[in-house]
């Protein structure tokens, strides 16, 4: 689809607000902050996460949405465009690039463990009765070893993925997140509530809202960093995506606040939901992935009504992840559309079946699989996949978005794209042009170099 006055747009600010929010709410929020927190040492990393969230990520997502309203094309079109009008090197281009490419590599195994989701709420309703520790882990580690069944999900993951973003815009993003999101958002609640009156919460609340400063290190800031970009899907394309499809009267500022909001909102009630059972049923809080996997099926074999509960869980899980790979799916399908004229059809069947073949090497290289040997880094497969796009090429994206829109796009370009008082565009305008990527610079160095 051409840009110009036959570009797709979202139906109302309502439904962009819910696909960029489920853009944002995903597993990032589910599955990764809750064993991140708990890695980190609660509070602590929890605080840091969301000054990330709203000191640098609010400002990010607004100018993202910016540029991708201005340029109305894909993140690699939308970049070479503005810095051609702005009379800058088209080597700018290269964060679009960067942007599609992580969001391109995140799916790939985003979708590996999106499929562990659909496999385990199947395991969830033929009930989790019975399982101790040795049952829990050997449950996890016969399933990610298996040579079919971890590609059988990934597959059909990827095809809802491929299925939804080839309906198109209105068609395919917005019918999803419109049925998806409030399910989202009922079943969380729900799993809290039940996490209040039946497991530790008294615990999970002191946990996750009392900080112990000393906890913090250049890692967990870096990591709190990484999960706040991740979570907010920030510098991977898919917000500056989402953006080429919004209409010039939705306000961006109110916007992007509503989004991170949202999004920490999500973050913290997962935790609410998480711990309290984790503390009632003695379970490490640090489990790391195998929290979601491995122990709370243990936990939902014992509780009353358990089966129910982690069918609810791992609902919950798969919807997510759904709403936010079409996000990261939809970059690279727009960029074929745009700049190749393929369409929507066959852009999302190319670029899918791409990301699902690299996903083969994440589905294959978990412990006891015959890729599980292999080590880039000393890490495995998608550990390496994640530490690139997580600490590296978003944090630096993220950068790089900064310094364009602070030092090489016009002032007054920007003021009427985001059309704030002037004291809001002050303080949007020094974020942006200082802030942001000073506070990315130096903590990305403390890891890497420290």
């Amino acid at each position: 689809m051409a840009a110009g006055s036959d570009q797709a747009n979202w139906s109302s600010r309502w439904t962009f607000i819910m696909a960029a929010v489920g853009s944002a709410v995903g597993l990032g929020n589910i599955w990764l902050f809750p064993f991140k927190a708990g890695q980190s040492g609660g509070a602590a990393f929890v605080l840091v996460y969301l000054a990330f969230s709203f000191l640098i990520g609010v400002p990010l997502l607004m100018t993202e949405l910016s540029l991708g309203r201005r340029g109305r094309m894909s993140p690699i079109g939308s970049m070479k465009k503005i810095a051609a009008e702005e009379k800058r090197s088209p080597l700018w281009g290269l964060i679009g690039w960067s942007g599609v490419l992580g969001a391109f590599i995140i799916l790939s195994f985003y979708s590996v463990v999106g499929g562990w989701t659909l496999a385990y709420m199947i395991k969830a309703i033929m009930g989790f009765q019975g399982l101790d520790a040795a049952g829990a882990t050997s449950m996890f580690s016969d399933f990610i070893g298996h040579a079919t069944e971890p590609l059988v999900s990934h597959a059909i993951f990827m095809g809802i993925t491929m299925y939804i973003v080839a309906r198109g815009v209105q068609g395919g993003l917005e019918k999803a997140v419109s049925l998806m999101m409030p399910a989202l958002f009922g079943l969380l609640v729900l799993l809290v509530v039940y996490a209040a009156l039946t497991g530790a919460f008294a615990d999970a609340l002191a946990f996750l809202f009392t900080p112990d400063f000393g906890k913090l290190t250049p890692a967990v800031v870096i990591d709190a960093l990484g999960q706040s970009f991740f979570s907010l899907s920030l510098a991977m394309g898919s917000i500056m995506t989402y953006g080429a499809y919004l209409n010039r009267d939705v306000k961006i500022g109110p916007s992007a606040l509503t989004i991170a909001a949202a999004d920490s909102t999500v973050a913290l009630l997962a935790g609410l939901a998480i711990f309290p059972i984790v503390f009632q049923f003695g379970i490490s809080a640090s489990g790391g992935p195998g929290l979601v996997f491995m122990s709370l099926p243990i936990a939902f074999g014992q509780m009353p009504g358990g089966q129910i509960i982690g069918t609810l869980f791992f609902a919950l899980l798969s919807m997510a992840a759904i709403t936010s790979s079409i996000s990261l799916l939809e970059p690279a399908v727009s960029y074929l559309e745009h700049s190749w004229k393929i369409n929507r059809k066959k852009s999302a069947l190319t670029i899918a079946a791409a990301a699902f073949a690299l996903g083969i090497l994440s589905a294959l290289g978990q412990e006891g699989n015959m890729l599980g040997n292999v080590r880039i880094f000393g890490q495995s497969i998608m550990d390496a996949k994640g530490y690139l796009t997580n600490n590296i090429m978003m944090p630096l994206g993220g950068m790089f978005t900064a310094l364009f829109v602070g030092w090489f796009v016009s002032r007054k370009a920007m003021a009427d794209e985001l059309a704030l008082t002037d004291a809001q565009f002050r303080f949007w305008y020094t974020i942006v042009r200082f802030v942001a990527p000073i506070a990315v610079f130096l903590v990305f160095l403390s890891v890497t170099v420290l």
